[in-house]
């Protein structure tokens, strides 16, 4: 018989990407008396991992609880990016509830409705939280409107419909229920969660049922599952099957070695968890998610939708450029190779495939951010590799046609920038959806374009827009193929010879385009030293001195002036590199490199394409 665990709530917190769903957890952590009094809190403390916290955005979900009165509230905090979605369909199904936060000024916005989308398709209640309202451009009774139209976009029910606004400043850390009430604390945020988010149901005389939605990785213990415990009790030593729905064959027997539960930001040791409680399971060598750990005698599978495919791959290559090995500290294909396979422990929206060659492996990913998330982790760690540009994964369908992966692209640009960034979408395969004024002196333009459309136009777009242009993407399914795009209307400038560059060589190489090396620096012939003015790669001698005359003196080489060169991030590299040209990655260094370093070889390589596509 089913019964309500009402010690407990669940709640995921959703949102789009940057509107405080963290700091919100954080306030949430500090008011709940987590930590000590006199005890000393990095913001976004759930951000774990380094590169979270620089760029402010969840990777990864993160489970936290808090205690409130009685009751035990479990809080998984979401990613926003497109890029992980994945995670955000998965961690729904541990929950009972969430809270939608939406950013007082900016509205709803494309991930907003994505998460909605998905939270409301599996019938779970919401509470908005309408956060930054201390924000002086803060226009929270329009964003009401626009949220109340989001649900109805998205067919909500009638009792969906009627969910309850809180309106919030995490970083200030308070919450009401009405805008003119008084600014104190978040009490009336944990007060709304409690009255309004059901308790979890479950039958406690049922054979167990766990469902895995998330998994952890810890080097000393290996994989930890987390899941719900839906039916019955887990105890610890406890004889179990682990089954999954989407693999009816698979039937393991296990034994729960350890169970924990959260606590603030620890996971406490417990003997048993009952119906409602999210546990971290260790001890199960290859469990994965989407499995269900079930008593023996009743070994029934509970649903659980597919992790989506990924739609882009880039080929993670052993780097043997002419300064290989020199700065980074795994550079082998065993060391690569390992490190990539263990990455699949926790990031399951990833696949790693063997190739032809033994030096490189194909990983394919769900975008560019989730794939460039992963390059900067492995060279912080101390790998080297090289990179090939990244290309999107084609299907056929049954009648033999090739299709590719589209998105939804939502553009928020200056009017005055408008034109420009039309033109350049449509040059693109976009197709221009839906245009309209928003606030600011903004316009919204709709697309739908070409995943590998938008592959290396995010730093173009920024140039465009003068920096002030946002660009929202949502995977749109598959497609019909829209034909070849040129992707770079420019060449490159190669260097011609090995070396060190130096003043004089880069003073004469300046005039043929944009830099991206001073002088100091090491080159190879066949690395990309800038990008070219015109269409074709200009090979170019940067380590070139001036010969010394009795009239001539080497001084004269410090008057000649050089522009600043374009230092290009990672994501600059990774959308500048073309389809001929690799990437190259160490700890300490990014060079862009031709893959046929030899210009002989590269020539004949260039001519024997050109008649292959005239023929």
């Amino acid at each position: 018989m089913k019964t309500t665990r009402d010690d407990i709530r669940n709640i995921a917190i959703i949102a789009h990407v940057d509107h405080g769903k963290t700091t919100l957890v954080d306030e949430l952590l500090k008011q709940s008396g987590v930590f000590r009094e006199n005890q000393e809190v990095q913001e976004r403390v759930m951000d774990s991992n380094d590169i979270e916290r620089e760029r402010g955005i969840t990777i990864l979900s993160k489970n936290t609880a808090v205690q409130y009165k009685d009751i035990k509230i479990n809080i998984i905090d979401t990613p926003g990016h497109a890029d992980f979605g994945g995670e955000v369909e998965r961690v729904l199904k541990m929950v009972n509830g969430v809270v939608l936060v939406v950013d007082a000024f900016e509205g709803t916005m494309p991930q907003t409705k994505f998460v909605l989308m998905k939270a409301l398709a599996l019938n779970l209640p919401v509470i908005v939280c309408i956060n930054k309202i201390d924000r002086p451009e803060a226009r929270p009774t329009e964003v009401i409107d626009e949220v109340l139209e989001l649900f109805m976009d998205l067919d909500a029910s009638d009792e969906q419909l009627d969910c309850p606004f809180v309106f919030a400043s995490a970083r200030d850390g308070y919450a009401m229920l009405n805008l003119d009430d008084e600014r104190k604390d978040m009490t009336p945020l944990f007060e709304t969660i409690i009255n309004y988010i059901p308790a979890p149901e479950g039958d406690p005389d049922a054979s167990t049922q766990v469902l895995i939605s998330t998994i952890d990785y810890n080097e000393y213990v290996g994989r930890i599952g987390i899941g719900k415990v839906d039916n019955g009790v887990l105890r610890v030593n406890q004889d179990a099957v682990v089954v999954n729905h989407h693999d009816p064959d698979k039937m393991q027997k296990v034994r729960i070695s350890k169970l924990y539960e959260f606590d603030g930001l620890n996971k406490v040791d417990v003997a048993e968890a009952r119906i409602g409680s999210i546990v971290a399971i260790s001890g199960i060598a290859d469990i994965h998610i989407g499995d269900t750990i079930c008593s023996p005698e009743n070994p029934v599978a509970i649903p659980f939708q597919k992790i989506s495919e990924p739609t882009i791959s880039m080929n993670f290559i052993v780097n043997d450029s002419p300064l290989a090995g020199q700065e980074g500290k795994y550079v082998t294909s065993r060391h690569i190779r390992d490190r990539l396979f263990r990455e699949l422990n926790t990031d399951v929206s990833l696949r790693v495939e063997e190739t032809d060659s033994p030096d490189s492996l194909k990983v394919s990913g769900r975008g560019e951010l989730h794939l460039s998330v992963l390059i900067e982790n492995m060279r912080r760690e101390g790998y080297e590799f090289a990179v090939s540009k990244a290309e999107v994964l084609y299907k056929t369908d049954e009648r033999g046609k090739k299709l590719e992966p589209m998105e939804i692209a939502y553009v928020d640009v200056p009017d005055e920038f408008t034109g420009a960034v039309i033109s350049k979408l449509q040059q693109r395969k976009g197709e221009l959806r839906n245009m309209g004024s928003i606030a600011g002196g903004y316009t919204r333009l709709e697309f739908r374009i070409p995943s590998r459309g938008l592959i290396g136009y995010r730093g173009e777009f920024m140039t465009d827009t003068k920096g002030n242009g946002i660009i929202n993407t949502i995977f749109d399914g598959y497609d019909e193929f829209r034909g070849e795009i040129a992707y770079r209307a420019t060449g490159s400038l190669i260097a011609f010879e090995s070396g060190e560059s130096v003043t004089y060589g880069l003073f004469s190489a300046q005039e043929r385009g944009t830099l991206f090396i001073g002088p100091g620096e090491k080159v190879y012939s066949g690395m990309v030293i800038g990008q070219s003015s015109k269409a074709e790669d200009i090979e170019l001698n940067v380590c070139k001195k001036k010969h010394l005359t009795n009239t001539r003196s080497s001084s004269a080489d410090e008057a000649l002036t050089l522009v600043p060169p374009r230092i290009l991030s990672l994501e600059q590299a990774l959308d500048f590199i073309d389809t001929d040209e690799l990437l190259e990655v160490t700890p300490e260094s990014l060079r862009i490199r031709k893959r046929i370093l030899d210009p002989t070889l590269r020539r004949r390589a260039g001519y024997a394409k050109k008649q292959a596509m005239n023929s």
